[in-house]
């Protein structure tokens, strides 16, 4: 099953495809956040993640580690490592399983601000160093009504930011100095 998303993921790229672009991305407005209500599925199956617009993208499986090595949790991660990837965030995304998210990947460590741009649900937003240490962790609840998200900015340092169901990470005892596996 990932040899056939990789190798769809590979023939989209060569063909120029990117859904869904929203537009400029920069070291200090980076990206868009996304995840499931209230940290619940919201029906989705973690058997069916990605989907949608993120069908085709990439996964791997990040675990966090404590300082013991013992692990956190799991998720399952689409890979955003590309500019329009990242733009796009989990916009389009109408909920996360349980133990789903998404994986932002940046060429070199450094300073970002994430926003909850389009977004109907909260998520937690974690900053990953590029010795893949947790930087800093935001609860980013969902948007009050008749507000975009665009007013919602979650800064932080790091390479890497991971993306996962509202209070996840609380109920994962996830904290700051925890480290993070995953290959790419």
């Amino acid at each position: 099953m990932r040899r056939r998303r990789l190798l769809g993921l590979a023939a989209a790229a060569t063909t120029g495809a990117a859904a869904g672009c929203l537009g400029g991305d920069d070291a200090t407005t980076d990206g868009d956040a996304g995840g499931g209500p209230d940290g619940a599925n919201g029906g989705a199956d973690d058997a069916d993640w990605p989907t949608g617009t993120y069908a085709d993208y990439e996964t791997t499986t990040v675990t966090v580690e404590g300082p013991d090595g013992g692990a956190r949790g799991p998720v399952t991660a689409a890979i955003a490592d590309t500019r329009n990837k990242r733009i796009l965030g989990l916009s389009s995304a109408e909920s996360l399983p349980d133990e789903g998210g998404m994986l932002f990947v940046h060429d070199s460590p450094g300073p970002l601000t994430y926003v909850m741009r389009e977004m109907d649900f909260g998520i937690d937003i974690v900053y990953v160093d590029g010795d893949r240490e947790i930087t800093s962790i935001h609860n980013a609840p969902e948007p009050g009504p008749n507000e975009d998200g665009e007013d919602q900015r979650y800064s932080g340092s790091g390479q890497y930011v991971l993306e996962v169901p509202y209070e996840w990470t609380d109920r994962h005892e996830v904290a700051v100095g925890d480290s993070v596996r995953f290959n790419i």
